[in-house]
């Protein structure tokens, strides 16, 4: 049975077989790769025969602080505007330090203690009284067992007063088990990687004690054009294959025309920074980016010839742009009389756009 997105450790197994095995290096305790070979795994490069596809393109310095930081006993905080790779970088960080990337905590607004502590199951519970059979462990405590690291997604949006259970386990490197009067203390080789959206900032604010505990990574927004159309193609290519939709339907003219207008949208201004723009409440991620030429390639695959066009590029963007009514739909429509009319060779998309409206 295929499935529909395997965990990065399958993905890219043969990558990582093939840098453990050129690797010499040193390794700090319990990890699968030295950090130069994690830091290669995400940015890419060639072992022997194998050529390393890149996990992140951008500044290879902040990849190298981000695995130095998990070298240490400090906690790494990967920080950043939605769509930034936050969790992607994560999720790779773990499979090539850990070989597993399936310790996860998905932070929300209703997350309880337990669910970075441990639980319990009532049944053994009752018939047994507290004991290490009847106890459920956390991703967290099970990371702490086996020396992996664990990750957080989303940590501002976890309570405050949940957030602080982190405190004592990044500090003491123990998880305490009153119940039982004993505790879990940390293997070495564990360690933690939380993220957090900007966009949140304000939600759950993290307390001075518990930011102290991490060294924070901001991930930033690519830095140009091509280097955000690079992205945007290699991950379409990578999902569209579980996905089964062919990467040849979706030309580099459409992909590179959606970066651009989600690029002007989102700073503000045209690429050649001549012309200024208001911009709409939705964020305009690479995700989402990459989401439109996806719902845009299955368009062209199902109800078109097969390759994507305007119209199903039309069609995919008005839905990721248009977020809070009429507000986003008055900056749409700006946007498509005074830059995208107007623009050489893009008349056939304002023409789609004009056809998709009531």
């Amino acid at each position: 049975m295929l499935v529909l997105r395997q965990h990065a450790e399958q993905a890219y197994a043969a990558e990582l077989a093939a840098l453990a095995k050129a690797d010499d290096r040193p390794r700090p305790a319990s990890w699968k790769l030295s950090p130069w070979a994690v830091v290669t795994y995400l940015v890419g490069g060639k072992v022997g025969k194998t050529t390393i596809e890149p996990k992140y393109i951008g500044n290879r310095r902040l990849m190298e602080i981000a695995v130095a930081t998990l070298a240490t006993d400090r906690a790494l905080l990967l920080s950043g505007v939605p769509g930034t790779a936050k969790t992607w970088v994560g999720e790779h960080l773990a499979a090539a330090i850990s070989a597993d990337s399936t310790l996860l905590v998905q932070g929300t607004a209703g997350l309880s203690e337990e669910a970075l502590r441990y639980g319990w199951n009532y049944a053994r519970l009752l018939a047994e009284g507290p004991s290490e059979n009847a106890m459920v462990p956390s991703p967290v405590m099970t990371a702490m067992r086996t020396g992996k690291i664990v990750r957080i997604e989303e940590l501002t949006r976890i309570p405050a007063d949940v957030q602080d259970a982190l405190i004592t386990l990044l500090s003491e490197k123990s998880l305490p088990i009153p119940e039982l009067n004993t505790e879990v203390q940390a293997v070495q080789g564990f360690n933690l990687i939380a993220t957090a959206n900007d966009r949140d900032k304000g939600v759950n604010e993290l307390s001075a004690a518990l930011r102290r505990r991490f060294n924070t990574v901001v991930l930033p927004l690519p830095a140009s054009l091509d280097e955000e159309v690079s992205i945007v193609r290699r991950r379409v290519d990578a999902m569209g294959t579980a996905l089964q939709l062919p990467p040849e339907i979706a030309p580099l003219q459409e992909i590179k025309r959606l970066v651009t207008i989600f690029r002007e949208l989102r700073s503000g201004k045209t690429e050649d920074g001549r012309e200024k723009l208001k911009s709409p409440s939705a964020t305009l991620s690479t995700a989402e980016a990459i989401s439109v030429i996806h719902q845009g390639q299955a368009l062209a695959l199902h109800f078109g010839d097969g390759e994507l066009r305007a119209p199903d590029l039309a069609a995919a963007i008005t839905g990721a742009v248009i977020k809070d009514g009429n507000t986003d739909q008055l900056v749409w429509r700006e946007y498509l009389e005074t830059i995208v009319k107007k623009r050489e060779g893009w008349q056939d998309l304002y023409r789609a756009f004009k056809d998709l409206e009531p």
